[in-house]
């Protein structure tokens, strides 16, 4: 049987365009998330983000189902979960 320990989500690497390799925690990368979401014209989302309501629950689908948003034509934001400790 799989070890728990190697499905927990608690950090994450994310990768943003001209930015630096930042390690945040799964909250701040929904705080992320949602701020970029927020930003962002609905009709220019993925369909299946469409059909949320707020962009807290268009955050935990993204973290749920996928590891990158693209943003604007050669923007993006991708997210990786990592395991700090052994």
């Amino acid at each position: 049987m799989p070890d728990s320990l190697m499905y927990q989500q608690d950090h994450f690497v994310v990768l943003e365009t001209n930015q630096a390799e930042q390690i945040i925690t799964q909250s701040e990368l929904l705080e992320k998330l949602q701020t970029t979401l927020q930003q962002l014209i609905i009709q220019d989302l993925p369909p299946d983000l469409q059909k949320f309501d707020t962009a807290e629950a268009q955050a935990q689908y993204l973290l749920d189902t996928t590891c990158k948003l693209d943003i604007a034509p050669g923007q993006y934001l991708h997210w990786y979960a990592v395991r700090l400790e052994k």
